[in-house]
């Protein structure tokens, strides 16, 4: 077991929390326009970056590969892509990131040749490579993995990225921004169809029309004239808030029983959530890009089932869940997009949590699931959905956070708790949450970091 040791934190629950909280930028964002930004062919600031580890992983990782890529500001990185000059990604930083993947598309549009590792993050299911492989594939790569070195080798067919109309089987948000940046600068009229529809993805777009790209939604679908060259025609570019962070403030507020203003995005990006918070009893109010989330009453039980957006994201179910507890009745929520996205739930039974796996009959489950699939019988070795009995008083606990989202959900289940509650690997909540227990601190929580 991971001992405390700057790792942990401490939290003495039972408070409701109040007050005022800036969003910082999104991560998946971040992540994705840095990697994009050594298309360009001349430097480009980008402002509302959060500083979390991933980001300074990746900024490490671009560095070196021979890219300037740092923060020049608490939250503004410069990246300039001038002096690249490795094609290949070293396995241990590589790994440490699902993003390097993306890496292709810059490494391949200067190089014409690429070697990046299985990528890494987040464990939580097998998020299919291949969807990406195929979609190299289509664009002119010639793609090898061999599994004695755990390497991709690829390499251009011709001098560039030839367009192509690729469309995903299943949707997918990392594949068809690694498809956006090889359409912008592909020879040709190409499209992207089935394509994710994430808000992060128009920010994406959004980055790259401004370096001269020529896309366009058209619904599920994007079209994009590919360009020769992209260049920043402005020097800064700021990227938008995080909605995922919007949410789970959402949660700590009615949870806790309190009132948070949650600054910084406009209500349309998180409609998922505040409908489903509406049904369930919670208050919610918008004004600009100030969202305020605040405890009104008992709470209903509600069932979801996450789905890509604009569906209930799963990012949220963790934190759903926590408020589930505090709700009358029996809530369910069946997860679709990974098949490996309850590692919290074990942890909230150590807090008198009363919650239950059960598996979900589906007539189509090729259709229903995100991940790779092939029966119902197949189905029966994951864990794809639970009921939540409330309301239920939780207490105190020794926690264990197991990635990103599942640990923001213990700590928001750490705040509900009364007395003293120890979370373990606070390193898996910096990687999504900058300085999570200033923030929380500062609305009245009692929370140390250890």
């Amino acid at each position: 077991m991971e001992m405390p040791g700057e790792n942990a934190f401490i939290v003495k629950g039972g408070k409701p929390l109040k007050g005022e909280v800036q969003l910082t930028g999104a991560k998946n964002v971040a992540l994705k326009v840095i990697i994009a930004a050594l298309l360009l062919e001349n430097p480009v600031t980008f402002k509302n970056i959060p500083h979390l580890s991933d980001i300074d992983e990746q900024l490490h990782l671009m560095s070196k590969l021979g890219a300037k890529a740092e923060f020049v500001e608490t939250h503004t990185v410069a990246i300039d892509a001038s002096t690249l000059s490795l094609y290949e990604v070293d396995l241990l930083h590589g790994s440490k990131i699902r993003t390097s993947f993306m890496l292709f598309a810059p490494l391949l549009y200067r190089f014409g040749k690429a070697i990046i590792p299985n990528p890494g993050g987040c464990r939580l299911g097998a998020r299919p490579i291949d969807r990406h492989i195929r979609l190299l594939e289509a664009f002119g790569v010639k793609i090898t993995y061999d599994s004695s070195t755990g390497y991709y080798n690829a390499a251009l067919e011709s001098p560039r990225f030839k367009a192509a109309t690729y469309t995903f089987e299943k949707k997918s948000h990392t594949g068809t921004e690694l498809g956006l940046m090889i359409a912008a600068i592909a020879e040709g009229h190409s499209e992207i169809r089935n394509a994710a529809q994430e808000p992060e993805v128009d920010d994406m777009i959004r980055f790259l029309n401004e370096a001269g790209a020529q896309i366009h939604r058209n619904g599920n679908d994007i079209i994009i004239e590919g360009v020769e060259k992209l260049k920043a025609i402005h020097p800064e570019f700021t990227i938008m808030c995080d909605r995922l962070n919007a949410a789970a403030f959402g949660v700590f507020a009615v949870a806790t029983k309190g009132d948070i203003v949650v600054k910084g995005l406009e209500a349309q990006y998180v409609t998922d959530f505040t409908e489903k918070l509406i049904e369930a009893g919670g208050g919610f109010e918008e004004s600009g890009t100030n969202l305020r989330f605040f405890y009104k009453g008992p709470l209903k039980s509600t069932d979801i089932t996450t789905t890509p957006h604009p569906g209930f994201n799963t990012d949220t179910q963790g934190p759903w869940a926590i408020l589930m507890t505090q709700a009358e009745g029996t809530s369910t929520i069946h997860e679709t997009v990974f098949e490996n996205r309850f590692g919290y739930v074990e942890e909230l039974k150590k807090l008198g949590a009363d919650i239950e796996f059960y598996q979900p009959v589906i007539e189509n489950p090729l259709d229903v699931y995100q991940f790779g699939i092939e029966s119902q019988e197949e189905l029966k070795t994951h864990h794809q959905a639970i009921r939540i009995c409330g309301p239920t008083k939780l207490h105190n606990g020794a926690l264990i956070a197991t990635d990103i989202r599942a640990g923001a959900s213990l700590v928001i289940a750490a705040c509900v708790a009364e007395g003293e509650s120890v979370i373990l690997g606070a390193s898996h909540i910096d990687r999504g949450y900058e300085g999570i227990e200033v923030q929380l601190s500062a609305l009245g929580a009692d929370i140390t970091r250890v």
